[in-house]
């Protein structure tokens, strides 16, 4: 008797028919879970099954999420980075879809970016510093008040004594 490749006889009998099963289907008879072939399927319930997620590696577990915003928080992006952007891409001669594919980016983004419609995010300024060798971003001048030992100290507070004070050059 023909039987699909690699398949043991005995494996891919249906328990109904005793037939072979070419492409079984799993149903629910008499509260049991079984396989069966095409033609006995229609004796019980069809069940659907979920393909299972066969991922090969094992979620990696996050660290203090606290460390990378501040680290995010102490750099920010140049107020004139479409400027830069632009300059930066015609002295190497680039047009903007030659710009954005060294950089891996679609050219749309870029293009919102260069007309400043769009601010990039922290992650693609330093793409952009790392490829190009500009300056895009800076260190943040942002003063962290601790406003429990002030308030503390204090009975009244001052919007100065708890919001944070961005200096400007």
């Amino acid at each position: 008797m023909l039987l699909p490749l690699g398949f043991d006889e005995e494996e891919r009998r249906c328990p109904i028919c005793d037939g072979i099963i070419w492409k079984g289907q799993k149903v629910l008879i008499e509260s049991v879970k079984m396989t069966v072939c095409n033609s006995c399927a229609q004796y019980g319930k069809k069940l659907i099954t979920k393909p299972k997620s066969t991922s090969s590696y094992s979620a990696r577990p996050k660290g203090s999420s606290r460390n990378s915003i501040n680290k995010m928080d102490e750099v920010e992006i140049v107020p004139d980075y479409a400027k830069i952007i632009r300059n930066v891409r015609t002295l190497k001669k680039l047009n903007q879809d030659q710009f954005a594919q060294k950089l891996n980016e679609k050219p749309s983004l870029l293009r919102r970016i260069e007309s400043a419609k769009v601010k990039p995010t922290i992650k693609l300024a330093k793409k952009i510093e790392k490829v190009y060798n500009v300056i895009l971003l800076k260190k943040s001048d942002e003063i962290e008040v601790n406003t429990k030992k002030y308030m503390k100290k204090q009975t009244s507070s001052n919007l100065g004594d708890i919001a944070f004070i961005k200096k400007k050059k």
